[in-house]
């Protein structure tokens, strides 16, 4: 069993055309994996509806409770990407779990979109990585320890040096 903790994020924006707005909205993540006609076995629980740059201490220890009080060990979290190295590194030194933090840089609901890439590509990691925690976005596994998000660049990437 897998659980995907859904935390907000761009990946469960939803666009408001009458106020020309992004808010966070409910995860769509339990309908792209049911379309996607996945075999594994996944059980997907909503914590959180907020954007990453509005994510706070406190809400990385709910996060952090909430993996703790799982009965499961592997566990994929979805998140907002400005701020998910943040919330990778608070989760650091829980032992005998295997999570993996992934997001979108475009909602899930657009059709042009890398949600459902790095959700696919977060679960095959969870099942595959040994304990610890990783970061999974554009096809590559990062530890949060030794990464950042380049703004500019709109990516993940290893910090210099390591």
């Amino acid at each position: 069993m897998i659980e995907i903790i859904t935390t907000g994020g761009t990946i469960d924006k939803v666009y408001f055309d009458a106020k020309s707005t992004y808010e966070v909205g409910e995860s769509p993540v339990g309908e792209l994996l049911r379309e996607a006609n996945l075999t594994v076995d996944i059980r997907v629980r909503p914590l959180l509806r907020k954007d990453s740059l509005e994510m706070t201490d406190a809400d990385r220890a709910q996060i952090r409770r909430a993996v703790q009080e799982s009965a499961t060990e592997r566990i994929v979290i979805t998140h907002g990407t400005d701020t998910m190295v943040e919330t990778g590194r608070a989760l650091l030194g829980i032992a005998g779990k295997t999570l993996v933090l992934t997001g979108a840089m475009l909602p899930a609901r657009f059709r042009s979109t890398d949600a459902l890439f790095n959700v696919a590509s977060a679960i095959t990691a969870v099942q595959l990585l040994p304990p610890g925690v990783y970061i999974a976005m554009h096809g590559r596994i990062f530890d949060p320890r030794t990464t950042r998000k380049n703004v500019a660049e709109n990516r993940f990437e290893t910090l210099a040096g390591d």
